[in-house]
């Protein structure tokens, strides 16, 4: 279903993806794993189709993505849900309207139907009582289970996760990745999940790739990512500061 081709992308002359390639078939979700700052995020972009690449390919479904005419590159993104860093809600808005958001700018439901929809997704992200709650009257925790139920609303086909659990503590973080997990179950969608949580979202992933020095190292399942003699892999696995990978 979705199909990353040789994928190359600078910055003001410096590489930040030099190479990249693998695939994703339907209902999948992959762990996308990596040195912080080391391209993750910029991967997910050219996805989504918000960069275009120097050179390769980000195939969707058939659909090249770098190739589409407006109309059509947006009809594509439609299908995708983005759960952004720290959550990204908007702090003008409260949880409820959040939420509502999408359906109200991408929809032609009623009210009455964004109502009972929000109201049934907060209800699986464990935010129900919160709804008439601004994002500063909330916690971190109860941000980003807004934010996924905003991500997820509208049921998309493809997932984006960046870093869903960065900041939280490991009780909270779990419960997030157990949401994921639980609402993957029930929508079938194909994710992409940016994690530094190893090895508790390699339960719920069913590939792990690790991006290293702009190229993707190795695509392998999480007990063959967890059991691997590669000493780049092993080391960055167990968080060892001893190993080929050097941190600056």
């Amino acid at each position: 279903m979705i199909s990353v081709e040789d994928l190359h992308k600078s910055f003001d002359g410096l590489e930040v993806l030099r190479g990249v390639s693998f695939q994703i078939e339907k209902g999948e979700i992959l762990g996308l794993i990596g040195m912080s700052g080391y391209g993750k995020s910029v991967l997910l972009k050219h996805i989504a189709g918000l960069i275009r690449p120097d050179r390769g390919r980000v195939i969707i479904d058939g659909n090249d993505m770098c190739c589409l005419r407006h109309k059509d590159l947006q009809r594509l993104r439609s299908r995708f849900g983005f759960l952004f860093q720290n959550g990204a809600l908007f702090d003008s808005l409260t949880v409820y309207e959040n939420v509502a958001f999408p359906l109200r700018e991408k929809t032609k439901l009623s009210e009455e139907q964004i109502r009972k929809k929000v109201l049934d997704m907060l209800d699986q992200v464990d935010v129900i009582g919160a709804e008439n709650k601004y994002p500063a009257e909330i916690s971190g925790g109860m941000i980003r289970r807004a934010a996924l139920a905003r991500a997820l609303v509208r049921e998309p086909d493809i997932m984006l996760f960046d870093e869903p659990t960065t900041g939280l503590d490991p009780i909270i973080a779990h419960h997030i990745i157990n949401l994921i997990q639980s609402c993957h179950k029930r929508l079938k969608f194909t994710g992409i999940l940016v994690t530094h949580e190893i090895p508790k979202t390699f339960e719920i992933v069913q590939k792990v790739a690790l991006l290293y020095e702009g190229k993707i190292l190795t695509v392998e399942t999480p007990a063959e990512i967890l059991s691997s003699d590669d000493p780049i892999v092993h080391q960055f696995i167990t968080g060892s500061i001893e190993g080929p990978v050097q941190y600056h």
